[in-house]
């Protein structure tokens, strides 16, 4: 799709575009953490390392900020993104391999079709080496990006942001690094994390939820959004039924019979559930006395 085909002679290292040159540091990044984890035998750490750079980082991230660059008018950009993506599929194939051998080498072939002949199958071909030194500037650049994002998608999933809302978005205590990429990125993040303005000022809004990022407060303005008493009842009623589920848990621990007669695998679920219940109601705790900042 969008032309990504092979180019004879494409050198990824050689990269101009910011978003190219984080892509080429992330697949370096993972050919190394596959490559250790499998010269170890330590099969899951490297299936959890293709699988994080496969869906989190190429799928969720990078096609779409490459789509804007389709839809540009840079059409040197737009060449280098394609030749880069395709080489980057050409990589995850390699990587995905020892994982899944038959799919993999269907999938070479079928991308074989297109540009420069394949010259070896699949299960025959050089594995990955890492690349070059990563260029940092870049790196730290986009991930800015991906955490501002992420933040704003966490801060308004707390606060139960009605999804269609459009939000204010205030930077403050920014250094110039940070507003270049505030103005560069504007479209970028108004689409991907619902903004309506981005500003930057000295003193936060009236009735926002405040996180710092890098040396920059970010403030979202809410007050006009969402009902702060409701949102405040839910939190707490949710806070509760947490807490009770630990409480019940911690008492089944506290039963010297339930302890001595329990399998060994119904006594780690309760391990894995009363975590897991401790770790939402912190993050919903989290939420609530932000919600009182923004009440204030």
């Amino acid at each position: 799709m969008n032309g990504c085909v092979r180019q004879e002679g494409f050198d990824p290292s050689k990269a101009k575009t910011t978003l190219n040159k984080w892509l080429y540091a992330e697949t370096g990044a993972a050919v190394a953490g596959v490559t250790e984890a499998l010269e170890a035998y330590h099969f899951n750490d490297a299936a959890a390392v293709v699988y994080r750079f496969v869906w989190n980082r190429f799928c969720d991230w990078y096609v779409e900020f490459a789509k804007p660059i389709f839809m540009g008018s840079d059409e040197a950009a737009k060449a280098e993104t394609q030749a880069m993506a395709a080489w980057v599929l050409d990589e995850i194939l390699k990587l995905l391999h020892p994982f899944m051998p038959f799919i993999t080498e269907e999938l070479w072939a079928v991308l074989g079709e297109d540009g420069p002949k394949r010259e070896t199958l699949l299960c025959l071909a050089e594995w990955p080496k890492t690349p070059k030194k990563a260029d940092r500037k870049a790196v730290d650049e986009i991930d800015w990006v991906i955490d501002l994002i992420s933040e704003i998608r966490s801060l308004r999933s707390e606060m139960n942001v009605p999804p269609a809302s459009t939000l204010p978005l205030t930077i403050m205590g920014a250094d110039k690094d940070t507003k270049a990429r505030a103005k560069r990125y504007e479209s970028f993040l108004k689409r991907m994390a619902r903004l309506g303005s981005i500003a930057t000022a000295d003193a936060p809004p009236h009735g926002s939820a405040q996180f710092v990022l890098r040396e920059a407060t970010m403030a979202l303005a809410l007050a006009n959004v969402i009902d702060l008493t409701a949102e405040r009842e839910r939190l707490t009623k949710e806070i509760g039924k947490l807490e009770q589920e630990i409480q019940k848990i911690d008492a089944r621990f506290a039963n010297e019979q339930f302890m001595a007669k329990a399998p060994e695998e119904v006594v780690e679920e309760n391990r894995e559930r009363r975590a897991e219940a401790e770790a939402a109601a912190d993050k919903l705790k989290a939420a609530l006395k932000r919600l009182a900042a923004v009440a204030a």
